[in-house]
């Protein structure tokens, strides 16, 4: 089991950055963070010495006769509740993802099946949009084309609220959808698919971008009809030389299209990185759900049998409707679990 001298080493550390918070001293921002990870471990440690507290005192109450009845009443029960709280312990000891706290971009495109595939990328939009009004969360659409059916070209949108890339990083990779389109007229069921990318906001001091790498051009918005169309120079275009990322951003103002290219682009990098770090890691690691690998084919929605499969951890749900709404906790809540299932059994390996 997990050594007390670890246990009391991370309620020190808790209690000095409580303590460096009240005086206001250091960088707010990053004890902030800091104290936000360590908040649900030290309530995790306190609840299960208290159990051990609970455990020794039962267990000193059976040398005496008059409290020895109760005692023998009570250990039973306060043993029962040790392997869980055991768990639960180690589950909050867990490595964490260092971007799990941060807000997320995500990325959709449709892939093969034309029409089919783009009015379905706009459904998973929907989808994630209603998913993240459930949990509270800011959702922006930053960029988006649109097909002449209503479909979506491309879309990048940025999600902000409390443990986002936490619960949304399982969803990168290729979502596959199988229906009759509203265009067949013969009935056929149709295969087609969507890729989705989430990525952590990279922060400044993630990811240093030398100003001799970029193309910035400017391009002619072309906004919607009518007499209000933005006829100034206000689309920028990023081009990352050194990676061939490219990134345009078309809102109303060009200073603000420089700030929102240059985020998304930060993103990006920062993702080409993690990704770099976790393929090195990868390579002796048999414990991943979901590599992370985009081309991965990871979900099927089933619209006839009204049924979504989850390929990565073989969870096969029959409520597409509710899912497609944004109710996705019950799929990202198994994909967890599996995950720390496997990085359990990791660290008893």
């Amino acid at each position: 089991m997990i050594s007390d001298d670890r246990l009391q080493q991370i309620i020190q550390r808790f209690g000095y950055i409580e303590a460096r918070m009240s005086e206001g001293s250091g960088d707010i921002a990053a004890l902030g963070r800091e104290y936000a990870e360590l908040r649900p471990v030290v309530e995790q440690i306190t609840a299960y010495r208290a159990l051990r507290d609970e455990m020794a005192e039962a267990e000193s109450m059976l040398r005496d006769p008059e409290m020895r009845e109760l005692a023998e009443e009570e250990l039973p029960r306060l043993k029962a509740r040790l392997p869980e709280a055991e768990h639960a312990l180690q589950l909050a000891l867990l490595p964490r993802d260092a971007a799990d706290a941060r807000p997320a971009m995500i990325e959709i495109r449709p892939g093969t099946g034309g029409d089919e595939a783009a009015l379905f990328a706009g459904d998973l939009l929907r989808m994630y949009q209603r998913y993240a009004e459930r949990r509270g969360w800011r959702f922006t659409v930053i960029e988006e084309s649109q097909t002449e059916l209503g479909g979506i070209k491309e879309v990048v949108a940025n999600i902000q609220g409390e443990g986002v890339f936490a619960r949304l990083k399982y969803e990168s990779g290729v979502h596959r959808v199988q229906r009759v389109p509203e265009t067949e007229s013969g009935g056929r069921i149709h295969t087609s698919a969507a890729t989705v990318a989430v990525l952590p906001e990279a922060e400044d001091v993630d990811i240093r971008i030398d100003p001799n790498d970029l193309r910035i051009d400017t391009m002619r918005s072309s906004g919607a009809g009518g007499q209000h169309v933005n006829t100034t120079d206000s689309a920028v275009r990023i081009t990352h030389i050194p990676s061939g990322i490219v990134v345009t951003s078309s809102e109303k103002s060009q200073h603000q299209n420089r700030a929102i290219a240059m985020q998304v682009l930060r993103n990006r990098l920062f993702d080409m990185e993690r990704q770099r770090v976790s393929d090195a890691r990868a390579a002796d690691r048999k414990a991943q759900v979901g590599s992370g690998d985009r081309s991965e084919r990871i979900r099927t929605y089933n619209f006839p049998q009204g049924r979504m499969t989850d390929h990565r951890i073989n969870l096969t749900l029959y409520r597409l409707d509710q899912i497609m709404q944004g109710d996705l906790d019950e799929t990202v809540d198994a994909l967890i679990s599996e995950h720390q299932a496997a990085l359990l059994a990791e660290m008893d390996g």
